[in-house]
């Protein structure tokens, strides 16, 4: 058994951490052997998705992380002032979490020059502290078998890979959350005082990361009253106070970002469709997304062969007898999940709408699921043939029915033309230039970002109307265009299949603005993905 898994139930002790019994280092060594596999598997699925260009489904979550981890570098290490450059000259201060992610992005991109696939890079080693951090935990809280199975999922799983190589905030989140509760467990399995400090900063940082994080919080209060009912008052009261002062700073830091949101241009605070957003009626009207967020797990996420797993793993959850393990430890996993949930239900229309939000829950999803796979595996005897042979089949059933058509889903290069009307402008505009920018979806940051300069989407967002749909009529649309080019915008440019979320194709629906642009402005880039007006010279 490795270090952190010492006799089941019991709190750590100076004499487990001597005593040896015959064949531990081998079996030690075959676990570690076990854990590195699962690691260079997880790498292999999540590298070939590294260097691909900001394009995919993520795409506009992806430009405004980008975006803020690019001015960093060029207008200010102030990391409580994020910034983005979809709103105009700037400075464009908006209220969001806190970019630990892109911040260190930053660093890279002073370090080693602009790439555009650090952010994902970034991205995908903290999800392999997450994919480490869980083996830990689940050896820890049941042991190492399922950690295995437990760890082998989380690497496997489509909704995983695909946001652990997105330039988001979530892979960051869940890292620190899953880092920071194993660390807790050792304390409060008898650990020294150090663990607690060590887990309750990296817990809060993952909060601070994202909000979501929160529905981890529930399994720190399981594990405080848990110590409690067992007479452990030091252990409660030290967990409690340390998750009073790590939620104090959570207050402060979101304080500060409402702040700021509201009281700078854009005058924008990231998130909405929450519960006390659209009223508890609005909410039962549409079953909670459970619709959306039904069609997000089939068709982008999961899958059916994973869905159908987690059923078993559920139906199949292991007792504290069975595991030797005490029963609070047991059931975290569950607590995490059911955290989850109560989440899910206050911030269902933003978590459908923003998917990436679901992160939240695949560390207990990946219990579900591994806790199937030691079931599954270990059906009808213990020959290692005969489960070499069930892992093999339920392999490939993942393979086929989930990970590679999911993942090819999730990663299709959607924006791509937006990338190519921004690298297009790139190579004409001057260092100052402002441009407006509309991609393939209408809002989506991402031709802006791949420019690399700063400018509009249009319709203009960061204000409260909807900005990925439209104007109803070409008047309206035509005096904001002429409003921002008074505002100093030098260029206009658009996909040829900007799409807004009416399904209105931009060329059809404002043809006439088109044609103001033709009368107006210098077509100086057409091909037929996009167009690319001047407008500094007039027709």
């Amino acid at each position: 058994m490795m270090a952190d898994s010492p006799e089941r139930g019991a709190p750590i002790r100076p004499a487990d951490l001597s005593r040896r019994v015959p064949g531990e280092e081998s079996i030690k060594r075959a676990h570690l052997l076990t854990l590195g596999a699962v690691v260079l598997l997880a790498v292999l699925l999540r590298l070939p998705f590294v260097t691909q260009p900001l394009v995919d489904a993520f795409s506009w979550r992806q430009a405004s992380t980008a975006m803020m981890a690019d001015n960093f570098r060029t207008g200010g290490w102030n990391i409580f002032l994020p910034e983005v450059s979809w709103t105009g000259p700037g400075p464009s201060y908006q209220g969001r979490e806190f970019q630990l992610l892109s911040y260190i992005t930053a660093i890279l991109h002073a370090v080693f020059g602009w790439h555009d696939w650090f952010g994902r890079l970034v991205a995908m080693l903290f999800g392999l502290v997450t994919l480490v951090s869980l083996h830990r935990l689940a050896a820890l809280i049941w042991d190492e078998p399922h950690a295995h199975a437990v760890a082998g999922a989380y690497a496997v799983m489509p909704a995983a890979i695909a946001i652990d190589t997105s330039f988001l905030p979530d892979p960051s989140m869940l890292a620190m959350l899953t880092l920071g509760l194993w660390l807790f467990v050792r304390y409060w399995r008898g650990g020294p005082p150090a663990l607690l400090i060590l887990g309750a900063a990296a817990f809060t940082l993952g909060v601070l990361c994202k909000l979501p994080g929160l529905s981890a919080g529930l399994a720190v209060v399981w594990l405080v009253g848990a110590a409690l009912l067992r007479g452990e008052k030091k252990i409660a009261g030290l967990s409690a106070l340390a998750s009073a002062v790590g939620l104090a700073l959570v207050v402060a830091y979101y304080a500060w970002a409402i702040h700021l949101g509201t009281t700078t241009p854009p005058y924008h605070v990231a998130g909405s469709g929450y519960l006390w957003d659209d009223g508890l009626s609005a909410f039962f009207a549409e079953a909670f997304y459970t619709e959306k967020a039904g069609w997000i797990a089939t068709n982008w996420f999961y899958g059916w062969p994973l869905l159908l797993l987690m059923l078993v793993g559920l139906w199949f959850w292991p007792s504290a007898a069975e595991l030797r393990q005490d029963p609070a430890l047991t059931l975290l996993p569950l607590v995490w999940l059911g955290g989850a949930v109560v989440v899910y239900l206050v911030g269902a229309r933003e978590i459908t709408a923003n998917p990436w939000n679901l992160h939240m829950f695949h560390v207990p999803m990946a219990f579900l699921i591994g806790r199937a796979v030691v079931v599954l595996v270990g059906l009808g005897g213990v020959a290692l043939g005969r489960r070499m042979a069930r892992v093999a089949i339920l392999g490939a059933v993942v393979l086929i029915g989930s990970l590679s058509p999911l993942l090819e889903s999730i990663k299709t290069p959607y924006a791509e033309a937006g990338q190519q009307l921004g690298e297009a402008l790139a190579g004409l505009r001057r260092p100052d230039d402002l441009a407006i920018l509309v991609a393939p979806t209408v809002g989506d940051p991402i031709a802006l970002y791949y420019s690399r300069g700063r400018g509009w989407v249009f319709p203009p967002g960061g204000d409260d109307r909807d900005w990925a749909r439209l104007y109803d009529d070409d008047a309206t649309a035509i005096a904001e265009l002429e409003r921002l080019r008074a505002e100093g915008a030098r260029w206009f440019g658009l996909t040829r299949n900007a799409t807004d979320n009416q399904g209105r194709l931009f060329v059809e629906h404002h043809a006439s603005v088109v044609e103001h642009l033709m009368q107006t402005g210098e077509l100086v880039s057409f091909d037929d993905a996009h167009l690319l007006w001047r407008l500094d010279q007039p027709g």
